[in-house]
């Protein structure tokens, strides 16, 4: 688990970035492209993902020889070249100590452009600008506008829930498990870290190339001056495709659209009650939506005193991720 510790002054500084970031899009793009567990639902993605990649691209492979990519690499810049010359201008301090923290558990040697950065080379430095510049074109350019559309939404759904219920219930409602206890905030991650925040503040980065629950904590200690980041995953479970379609729009042709909402709502148990606030409809509407979800069983529903608790099942959840991801059925990987 993850433990991020605010001070008061912390709390008064929680953030959601107001644009995409290209340069940490790239990042959780690249790796989703990359890890070996996409399962049959990335199946396609991935494929058209690699195959676009460009031998200009591979550099960057380079940088993450054990699945850990330094931590330089994150920016929150909202263009390409703004992140890239803010990256060339990190501290050699940094740069040297995050490459050797990312080779230090692998038994190759790093390969001589990597030994070039380290030591401040601008010819290696060129390269890694290329490197990113051609990734960007394969993965993110195509689908840029999508992304910049689904980040307004989720900036605008987490400015007013920072408005209604405070820096508490944006917190603890960012992903599943996360849990605001007086001043910790406890994320779900594979490996425990204590961090704390000391004064520096907190963004908060969606992004919508990741899956799963987790998150990624951007924090170099050696750069005080900037707050700590958390990219935490925001889409509806698959990235966005290049032809323009969504799966949640095709999703909603069949569910319609207010199903297609309870199911996304209902990651996280909830009444009848909670549903009807949130979907700004009657609880008698809800409860018709629910019981349809139940019947197709996409939701189940227990009762706990006089409330009524709805939870998305496996099998909601495997419809709501198939539909993100423009599955074509191919059953491979």
């Amino acid at each position: 688990m993850l433990r991020i510790h605010f001070t008061p002054a912390d709390l008064a500084r929680v953030s959601v970035a107001p644009r995409p970031a290209p340069a940490q899009e790239l990042n959780v793009a690249l790796t989703l492209a990359c890890r070996p567990d996409g399962g049959v639902l990335h199946g396609t993605w991935r494929r058209r993902a690699l195959r676009g990649l460009t031998r200009a691209a591979r550099p960057l492979a380079e940088l993450v020889p054990a699945g850990r990519a330094p931590g330089f690499l994150d920016s929150t810049a909202d263009s390409l070249p703004q992140a890239l010359d803010r990256l060339r201008a990190t501290p050699p301090v940094v740069v040297r100590g995050e490459l050797e923290r990312v080779y230090a558990p692998v038994r190759t040697p790093a390969p001589a452009w990597i030994h070039d950065l380290s030591r401040g080379e601008d010819a290696a430095w060129r390269t890694l600008a290329h490197a990113q510049r051609a990734a960007f074109a394969a993965l993110l350019e195509p689908v840029w506008e999508q992304v910049r559309d689904l980040h307004h939404a989720e900036f605008v759904r987490r400015a007013v829930q920072l408005a209604e219920g405070g820096v508490g219930a944006v917190l603890a409602g960012l992903v599943p498990g996360a849990r605001l206890e007086g001043t910790v905030w406890t994320l779900p991650q594979d490996a425990p870290r204590e961090v704390r925040l000391d004064g520096r503040g907190l963004l908060l980065l969606p992004t919508f190339h990741g899956s799963g629950g987790g998150v990624l904590l951007s924090d170099l200690p050696a750069l005080p001056d900037r707050p700590v980041v958390v990219t935490y995953p925001a889409g509806p479970g698959l990235p966005p495709r290049a032809d323009g379609a969504t799966g949640a729009e095709a999703l909603g042709r069949v569910l319609g659209g207010t199903r297609t909402e309870l199911l996304h709502l209902l990651g996280e148990q909830r009444t009848t009650s909670d549903l009807a606030r949130e979907l700004r409809v009657s609880a008698a509407t809800v409860s018709a939506h629910t019981a349809a979800l139940r019947g197709a069983g996409l939701i189940a529903t227990v009762r706990a005193g006089k409330a009524v608790l709805h939870r998305r099942t496996a099998l909601g959840g495997l419809l709501l991720r198939g539909g993100a991801s423009g599955y074509d059925g191919d059953g491979t990987s």
